[in-house]
């Protein structure tokens, strides 16, 4: 069996294995003007744990904790599907809306 090709993630600096063909073009798309919503930190109760950065399937969330601002998010490619914020232990990632108004 063939190992997945890699790619360098130029906005984040690192090189990833991509597996299937979903993850790669999951991946490489830039958002555009579709997204509805995306995420938001508070930074004062993050534990800098990586969680976020860990389980976000396009790759875009980077932890940096030598920064004030330890998430880092790559908005080119943010997709707005909220896994980060499903997954922070301390529920400190929220998704607000970019349509200029709520659903609710």
């Amino acid at each position: 069996m063939s190992e997945p090709p890699e790619r360098h993630t130029a906005k984040l600096g690192q090189t990833r294995a991509l597996l299937g063909p979903v993850a790669t073009t999951f991946a490489t798309v830039h958002t555009g003007n579709w997204r509805t919503e995306r995420p938001e930190v508070d930074y004062g109760n993050c534990a800098e744990c990586g969680v976020c950065s860990e389980y976000c399937p396009a790759g875009v969330v980077e932890m940096r904790k030598e920064l004030e601002e330890c998430v880092s998010i790559d908005w080119y490619c943010c997709k707005g599907c909220g896994i980060c914020a499903e997954v922070c232990p301390r529920r400190c990632i929220t998704m607000i809306s970019e349509t200029g108004y709520d659903a609710e």
